[in-house]
């Protein structure tokens, strides 16, 4: 497999448009193996950018299998909830090297496809076997009901659900969610707000902008809606043999999957010194204050520490989150988790980096 032509034809794919090269590649899906719409949403627009996301990881790592085979046995464990099948492999296959092809014009060759065909084997080889192995132990995914929503600000509501069973996440990790009775079919990642081991998970939702879930979560959901929760995927759990002490910095709704982590920390009696920053845009955005300060109040090895980067009236640290903790002291002996917006996190943990802390002691996730 050559991986430099691979990445090479990628590129020139890419190129056309994401959403051109997705649009054709479903539309010679859905007309070739009809019996797999209705795995899909009706709405394709954001399952579209999905695909040319993935596909474009999947090719940059091709050649970097310790970080790609984690990465797809994710992606096959998380399949399941879909009800996507071994059988459905070749069918995405095929119409995926009839994509590539189409868009690689005269540049297609025999060797190429070769290519193609022999990487998109090893994908649906470990996603398969990541699927298959998990289906011994875990459902596909966790039927739960809405038990509490709670408005906190115009764009945001705290969520209390209750399953039938514990469902086996760690702290710091996401489950996907489908609000069943309100998006059915459509799912999205959110962060459990409490540590594992019950019944009832808190969940803590933002409106994005064009978000048919979180917009009907936030505004549309009502006590007794269910609710499905795919398996959890994510990196942010503490490492339980470390010694270093933890520097955590929230933004928004980034807050969820540290609260859970803590509230795991003061479970098993922490005593390394833990600090949190906490930045949000404006005063009202920040949703969660009570627990802020109830944490704050409760553990003594813990420091909570809010930012506001666009109020002038709050009478707190203000900035950017990230380059306030990070003016705070030297944190390189620290272990790091950064959680937020994409950008929030992309930055953050750049600064931290450029600050001599070093990779493998920092913790965040990008989906």
């Amino acid at each position: 497999m050559n991986v430099d032509k691979l990445k090479e034809c990628w590129a020139q794919v890419a190129g056309h448009g994401g959403d051109v090269v997705a649009h054709w590649f479903y539309a010679h899906l859905f007309v070739h193996y009809p019996e797999t719409r209705e795995l899909f949403p009706v709405s394709m627009a954001a399952q579209r950018d999905r695909l040319v996301q993935a596909l474009g990881r999947i090719v940059s790592s091709v050649d970097q299998l310790e970080d790609l085979v984690p990465y797809l046995e994710d992606l096959g464990r998380d399949h399941r909830k879909f009800g996507a099948l071994a059988a459905h492999f070749p069918a995405v296959g095929d119409s995926l090297l009839a994509t590539v092809a189409h868009f690689s014009g005269g540049r297609w060759t025999a060797t190429l496809e070769s290519d193609w065909a022999a990487a998109y084997g090893l994908v649906a080889n470990v996603m398969t076997k990541a699927a298959d192995n998990a289906a011994q132990t875990t459902p596909a995914y966790w039927e739960a009901r809405l038990t509490e929503v709670e408005q906190r600000a115009f764009d945001i509501a705290v969520l209390r659900l209750s399953t039938d069973v514990p469902v086996p996440y760690q702290a710091g990790q996401s489950l996907a969610l489908e609000a069943t009775d309100i998006r059915p079919r459509l799912w999205r990642w959110y962060s459990p707000a409490n540590p594992p081991g019950g019944t009832d998970i808190e969940l803590h939702v933002r409106m994005v902008p064009g978000g048919a879930v979180s917009s009907a979560l936030v505004r549309s959901s009502s006590v007794g809606d269910r609710v499905r929760l795919g398996p959890p995927i994510g990196h942010l759990a503490v490492e339980p043999d470390s010694v270093r002490p933890l520097l955590m910095i929230a933004g928004g709704t980034g807050f969820a999957p540290l609260k859970a982590v803590i509230g795991q920390l003061a479970a098993a009696g922490e005593t390394r010194q833990v600090a949190l920053y906490f930045g949000v845009r404006r005063v009202g955005d920040i949703y969660d204050y009570d627990a802020l300060e109830k944490l704050n109040a409760e553990h003594d090895w813990l420091t909570v520490t809010i930012v506001v980067s666009e109020d002038p009236v709050w009478p707190g640290p203000q900035g950017l989150v990230g380059e306030v903790a990070l003016a705070a002291q030297d944190w390189s002996g620290h272990d790091v988790s950064v959680c937020g917006s994409p950008d929030m996190v992309a930055g953050t943990v750049q600064m931290v980096i450029d600050r001599g802390v070093p990779a493998a002691q920092i913790k965040y996730d990008a989906y």
